[in-house]
């Protein structure tokens, strides 16, 4: 594709700190990169908190919405980001590459009035991916979306399967490898376990830990499977410690990497190792990260939140069923779940069963060979074909 079509000369990734946002982003900007030769930078934004927080992301980004170069310079100034402006204008200048062959990419909404803002004030273009929650999608060039979103069709906007990510942006290989020298394995079957956290609507307490992942465990010990486990910045102190405290002195589980105090990300190199992968339904990009590696993902399913959230979670619910709302107004855990249930009914994941475990194909002979359900690269595709529109 490089030298037949235009694109992004340069592109700006701005990270939030937030690993799930950043692995979007990246693995769309690494495709950018291999598809037209696009030079990718990493800049970290502000990290905003407290009443300035809300002040500027809910009240002073709504006038972001208005195209004006001079009220995106001033939201920056409000937000302690004029350095930054300036940092990325002095690099622009030294690459050679003029304002409108610049692209800024973000996820998420802390990073998406910053993406906006920079973009307008220097004269390139941005995209965001998942859906801002005060400004939307509209003022952006780009809007990569989640078709769980449910977002309305729009000329500037691509909805996904999942979430975009780095599986198949050119890491795996040297991932694998260095997995095998850390963690070596001789067994024939390898089972990767990927946990996340809690969030407003999930939990995953050490409880979880002992009545579901601890039978799991035993599963795979039974079918001479070895095990890499990888949990996630959300994940409790509790239940990383009651899963270290499980493991311990259990050969068969080659891995334990704990995402709160190891900054290495095992998950490319675990897909491309291992034939099985289970997840928890609360982390979207992990689902989306083991569907892109090829695997039929084994859902597993955590504790549900309580409380006056869940309630209007389901009253919200019923009220699509009737068609009293649209599709869109869906949140929280009824989104989740039918986000999932498309999952299944393509035949990209299904519900952990242990009496059904060998039904499910390894993923050597998978049906996603090659990288035909990479979604950062049919993201990455589409600027690329839009650049100039």
């Amino acid at each position: 594709m490089s030298g037949r079509f235009s694109g992004p000369k340069v592109v700006f990734v701005l990270k939030d700190g937030i690993r799930g946002h950043e692995n979007q982003s990246a693995g769309v900007a690494r495709w950018l990169k291999r598809l037209v030769g696009a030079d990718v930078f990493d800049i970290e934004i502000p990290r905003l908190s407290g009443l300035q927080r809300f002040v500027l992301y809910k009240i002073q980004a709504r006038k972001l919405i208005k195209d004006s170069p001079e009220i995106s310079f001033d939201w920056l100034g409000k937000a302690e980001a004029l350095s930054l402006h300036g940092s990325v204008t002095r690099m622009i200048d030294s690459s050679g590459v003029r304002n409108d062959e610049v692209l800024f990419l973000s996820a998420g909404s802390a990073g998406a009035p910053f993406c906006l803002s920079l973009a307008r004030a220097t004269g390139g273009k941005c995209a965001c991916l998942m859906t801002p929650s005060v400004l939307g999608t509209t003022p952006f060039d780009f809007a990569i979306v989640p078709e769980h979103d449910f977002p309305e069709p729009s000329p500037n906007l691509l909805a996904t399967l999942g979430a975009p990510n780095m599986i198949g942006a050119g890491l795996s290989e040297t991932e694998e490898r260095s997995l095998a020298s850390r963690f070596p394995s001789k067994a024939e079957k390898k089972w990767s376990i990927l946990i996340g956290g809690d969030d407003a609507n999930y939990s995953i307490p050490p409880e979880w830990a002992e009545n579901v992942l601890k039978a799991l465990l035993e599963t795979a010990k039974k079918t001479g499977a070895d095990v890499f486990i990888t949990t996630s910045r959300r994940t409790l102190p509790a239940t990383e410690e009651k899963i270290a405290e499980m493991v311990k002195g259990s050969p068969h589980v080659r891995m334990l990497v704990l995402g709160s105090k190891d900054p290495w990300n095992p998950v490319p190199a675990m897909l491309g190792s291992c034939q099985r992968v289970f997840c928890t339904e609360d982390s979207v990009s992990m689902i989306s990260e083991a569907m892109t590696g090829g695997h039929v993902v084994q859902i597993l399913r955590v504790e549900r939140k309580k409380g006056l959230r869940k309630c209007l979670q389901g009253l919200t619910a019923k009220m699509v069923d009737k068609n009293l709302l649209a599709r869109q107004r869906l949140w929280g855990i009824p989104r989740f779940d039918l986000m999932i249930e498309s999952f299944c009914s393509r035949g990209l994941a299904m519900e952990y069963d242990p009496a059904k475990l060998d039904q499910v194909s390894p993923a050597r002979g998978r049906k996603n060979e090659g990288l035909s359900f990479s979604e950062a690269r049919r993201a990455a595709e589409w600027i690329i074909q839009e650049w100039e529109s």
